[in-house]
């Protein structure tokens, strides 16, 4: 659906994007992440054919993006990050303009602009001047813009930025509602969105892919043992004592007077036998908690050096 080969995009003498491939499935929903500067929305630009690349090539439903771009480009339903509205125009206006901009059939006009309208929950508003929404009704619209004339490919770039907890909760409701029937590339500062929504996660630093899996298969390969707090009533020195002599417990460290930090392998869960050994001694258990490697914790592993600026 998407493939990328050996992007490089230089300014001048600086290397934006270097080498970058890999390829997005049908269906299937890739967040895209990075630090500041790292070369994502370059990386972006160049899918969207806003911006060529210096070498390499990306192929959107078989299109190349620099030699069939008016192809490419319909195929393709695009949110960057400063939503591109026309904030004097009314709703139902701009997405006509929109979607004759974007070559959606005259006969088919009407029933695309009112399946968005309704597909993203803009009946209230759709005569409304834009510029006097809210941040989230004006993302909706900017969804809607998108895929007015029901592209195959979606690219959104920060799709909650800037909205409250219950707009962010809407939106992100309507982008699984998509998933399936289209293929995304979501580019997120919000992590928990990202394991939320997405297959798989590409990650790149300073213009390189470092990782490309889904976040599980990530926590299999970077995670190297499992961490276990263990909370007790009393008899902490005794809780020690048994909980170090299982086997598979590599450390065992106390963090108050009555919290056990536990570092154990990775491939067995030890919590059902260390309860079991810690209230058959009598040791009131108030809590056990295993603690699983988070997207940030990946995120945290793999992008460990400054950021080029500007990328």
């Amino acid at each position: 659906m998407i493939n990328i080969e050996g992007l490089t995009k230089l300014y001048g003498s600086k290397i934006a994007v270097e080498d970058v491939s890999f390829e997005v499935k049908k269906g299937e929903v890739l967040g895209f992440l990075g630090p500041n500067g790292a070369g994502k929305t370059t990386t972006m630009k160049i899918i969207t054919s806003f911006m060529p690349p210096t070498s390499g090539r990306v192929t959107v439903m078989n299109y190349d993006t620099m030699k069939d771009s008016m192809r490419s480009r319909r195929c393709i339903g695009y949110l960057p990050e400063n939503t591109p509205l026309y904030k004097d125009m009314r709703v139902k206006t701009f997405l006509q303009f929109v979607a004759g901009v974007k070559g959606v059939n005259r006969a088919q006009m009407k029933s695309s602009i009112r399946k968005v309208i309704s597909e993203f929950g803009l009946e209230s508003v759709e005569n409304a001047v834009i510029g006097r929404l809210s941040k989230g009704f004006r993302q909706r619209v900017g969804l809607a813009q998108a895929l007015v004339n029901d592209p195959p490919v979606l690219i959104l770039d920060e799709p909650t930025l800037g909205l409250d907890p219950r707009q962010i909760h809407d939106i992100r409701q309507l982008i699984k509602d998509l998933s399936g029937s289209r293929t995304i590339i979501l580019s997120s500062h919000i992590l928990p969105e990202v394991s939320q929504l997405c297959d798989r996660v590409a990650i790149i630093n300073k213009g390189r892919i470092v990782a490309i899996d889904s976040t599980q298969s990530l926590k299999s390969r970077l995670q190297d043992h499992a961490d276990i707090t263990v909370k007790v009533g009393d008899k902490l020195d005794t809780a020690v004592t048994i909980i170090e002599r299982l086997v598979g417990v590599l450390s065992v460290s106390i963090s108050n007077s009555s919290i056990l930090n536990i570092k154990t392998i990775k491939d067995r869960d030890l919590r059902p036998v260390m309860a079991q050994m810690i209230v058959s001694a009598g040791i009131p258990l108030l809590e056990i908690v295993r603690k699983d490697m988070s997207l940030e914790d990946i995120f945290m592993e793999l992008v460990t050096e400054e950021p080029r600026a500007d990328a």
